[in-house]
């Protein structure tokens, strides 16, 4: 199986820069590189922080970019993110039962697990008792397939003290569901670092990647989040049954940049 990973496209109001640059442009950019080169893969996923500022706009523009995809693309929540407006535009996304954008996909590889780790005014990521409830249940209902986790927030600290300092407040109960899961859990696949990374968690492989547009320096000792100026960057992964290859690929930007 070959399919996408993208993440923090933080996109704004057409027409508007952030961080002194264009986010449209760089997304539109992304986009036209997938459907020169990666046309045969079987979905994308974008790990969230679709919109800056939750901008309806920014919301439209993307919903739009991704109609010119031949792909399904799969979305889910970051802290940047208003879950309304994204299920607004997004209208075949999935929720669970207490409204949560949790769902899972199946794929030739075996189950995506899109998992909603937001809650409203915070920037770190939250896991309470319902969306447990609902992971636990999945873990019961496809302990026999292989499992891919999705979420925004790493589920545990990377050693960026700006990022851990808005990172996951729920580790203890969420590392416990997975110690206790059943499932073959093969990787977890998350963004809000803004940083290519990659390892092993408990024993599971993870990855991370550079958002659409800005990128946060690699600082292992600032609790403020500093921005460098790297280039953006989209997943290529490829899966079997004997293995996952992550390709991280600094996509080249057209027109005003």
């Amino acid at each position: 199986m070959k399919f996408l990973h993208i993440t923090d496209t933080h996109l704004v109001e057409p027409g508007k820069m952030l961080k002194g640059l264009d986010p449209q442009n760089r997304f539109n950019a992304c986009v036209n590189d997938i459907i020169l080169h990666h046309s045969d893969a079987e979905c994308c996923v974008i790990t969230g922080d679709l919109a800056d500022q939750g901008e309806p706009s920014a919301y439209e523009f993307l919903a739009q970019e991704l109609e010119r995809f031949d792909l399904p693309c799969h979305v889910l929540m970051g802290n940047h993110d208003h879950r309304q407006s994204v299920l607004s535009f997004f209208s075949k996304t999935g929720v669970d039962e207490n409204g949560f954008v949790q769902y899972e996909i199946k794929t030739s590889a075996g189950i995506f697990l899109i998992l909603d780790t937001v809650q409203s005014g915070m920037d770190g990521g939250v896991y309470c008792e319902l969306r447990q409830k609902w992971l636990k249940k999945k873990f019961q209902e496809h302990s026999d397939s292989p499992i891919f986790l999705f979420m925004h927030h790493p589920p545990f600290d990377l050693h960026l003290p700006s990022i851990d300092r808005i990172g996951f407040a729920d580790k203890e109960p969420f590392t416990d569901i997975i110690k206790n899961s059943n499932s073959s859990i093969r990787h977890i696949f998350f963004g809000h670092a803004h940083r290519p990374l990659s390892g092993h968690w408990m024993g599971i492989s993870f990855s991370s990647l550079r958002g659409t547009n800005h990128q946060v320096r690699l600082d292992f000792k600032s609790e403020q989040i500093g921005f460098v100026d790297e280039p953006p960057e989209y997943s290529v992964v490829f899966i079997s049954e004997d293995r996952l290859v992550v390709h991280s690929h600094s996509y080249p930007l057209t027109g005003k940049e």
